[in-house]
């Protein structure tokens, strides 16, 4: 019976995890009115981000939870028009230093934790050789509240 009890909280489990992926900008929203600490957990597969579309409060600290589980190393970039521009044109083969600029080794998972504080409209985007246009972007939006 333990044995059965396990796996029906790991299948539970699993089924949260999916529909915080998939409803990420719900959670984002309900999260907001709480005092605990927000996390949106991002997936990487086939060299498309799910979910493509995140919704988080501004002024308060989320943690994106990056799980590359494709095969080919990623990275997710969050910035405006200019920080884009800047990385289809740069130089820095890996990111390390950023909170909004991280590299996602091939089936690994990374963390980081951002605080925006303004509502505006952001993307992210791999800008490794052809992901972009490939379709590896997504839309980050941070609300007022």
């Amino acid at each position: 019976m333990a044995r059965s009890l396990g796996a029906w909280r790991r299948a539970v489990a699993g089924i949260s995890l999916a529909a915080g992926a998939v409803g990420a900008g719900a959670l984002a929203a309900q999260s907001a009115e709480s005092s605990g600490p927000l996390t949106v957990e991002i997936h990487i597969r086939y060299s498309h981000y799910t979910p493509s579309s995140v919704t988080v409060p501004r002024g308060r600290p989320v943690t994106f939870i990056l799980v590359n589980d494709d095969p080919i190393d990623h990275e997710w970039i969050v910035g405006d028009a200019a920080v884009h521009e800047r990385h289809r044109t740069g130089t820095e083969p890996y990111h390390a230093s950023r909170p909004t600029e991280v590299s996602i080794d091939a089936g690994t998972t990374k963390r980081t934790t951002i605080t925006f504080p303004d509502a505006t409209t952001l993307t992210y985007i791999c800008h490794l050789p052809g992901h972009e246009a490939y379709g590896m972007v997504g839309t980050l939006t941070v609300t007022t509240r």
